[in-house]
């Protein structure tokens, strides 16, 4: 698929850590709890770690007990990309960033109302950015 924003492995290593080139560009996964925002709960949007689009808002997240932020929703459907995962022996719905074409986790039908879905997301393929009193 052709990406808005497209860079080779090496200049992303250039942009990221090590634990998130390895989630974003590598797809995969920083250990439950152990993530910068699974028990994070400013105000705020959280855009993609690799091209800083915004994803998710504050608004939506949800503790699901899992270990890694859930959101009932996207805050920004648009930009963000489902598609089937048949890795580790498992049928997934893998969540990419639409724009860059990063790993983000995954979605699950077992979040709460009103949309009934958990997107499961690595805290290393977001960033949180402050909702200022602007906003």
């Amino acid at each position: 698929m052709s990406r808005s924003i497209e860079k080779s492995d090496a200049e992303w290593q250039t942009l990221l850590t090590s634990i998130q080139f390895h989630v974003t560009r590598e797809k995969g996964t920083e250990r439950p709890f152990s993530g910068e925002y699974w028990d994070f709960w400013s105000p705020g949007e959280y855009h993609c770690v690799c091209c800083d689009a915004p994803l998710f808002d504050a608004e939506h997240k949800f503790d699901a007990g899992c270990g890694w932020p859930s959101f009932w929703t996207a805050a920004a459907p648009e930009n963000v990309e489902s598609r089937d995962d048949h890795s580790h022996f498992m049928h997934r719905t893998e969540v990419l960033c639409q724009h860059c074409g990063a790993h983000l986790g995954h979605v699950f039908e077992d979040g709460p109302p009103p949309t009934g879905l958990r997107y499961c997301i690595n805290s290393a393929s977001i960033r949180h950015v402050a909702r200022t009193t602007d906003d």
